[in-house]
């Protein structure tokens, strides 16, 4: 197992993130944070409290989405759903997706869909904690990236402690 952020790393990261969505949405009325679960809520939490620090005047709204039913990777197995929290309306907002890996795209993917069941936003960016874009599946990009890492198709980068590792497999 390989540190790839240490804990100081990744608070320093998130905080960047925030400052580059603050700098892109000065006015936050229009804009939603949505993280998607697990990760992404994981990352979100941090993100969207960091946001909350430095725009103290505006009003952020914050979602967790839940994308097990929309999933193209697991047919077999009976899966518990995770916590879905969209307490506001998408329709002609600017919807901020937030991941902690970016891998194939295809949880993005799913995460869209997911979406346009809520509403048509009039734009979705895609904020990630990690970009391992040599992977990719799909044709989905970040707008926001902490870090990009090099990896092998089949290694694992996780959140583990409040650290992001890299499992070999």
């Amino acid at each position: 197992m390989q540190v790839l952020l240490t804990s100081q790393q990744l608070s320093d990261t998130v905080r960047q993130l925030a400052d580059q969505l603050i700098k892109s949405h000065t006015d936050l009325n229009d804009v939603v944070f949505v993280g998607i679960q697990q990760g992404g809520v994981v990352v979100g939490n941090d993100i969207v409290s960091n946001i909350r620090q430095i725009s103290t005047a505006q009003k952020i709204q914050y979602g967790q989405l839940d994308i097990t039913f929309y999933r193209d990777d697991i047919r077999k197995e009976i899966l518990a759903p995770d916590t879905m929290n969209i307490p506001f309306a998408i329709e002609n907002k600017t919807v901020v997706l937030i991941d902690d890996v970016l891998f194939t795209g295809r949880t993005i993917k799913a995460a869209l869909d997911v979406l346009l069941d809520y509403g048509r936003p009039a734009k979705v960016e895609l904020c990630v904690l990690i970009d391992r874009k040599e992977h990719r599946q799909f044709p989905i990009q970040a707008d926001y990236v902490g870090a990009t890492v090099e990896t092998r198709k089949t290694d694992k980068v996780k959140l583990i402690n409040n650290e992001v590792v890299l499992i070999d497999n």
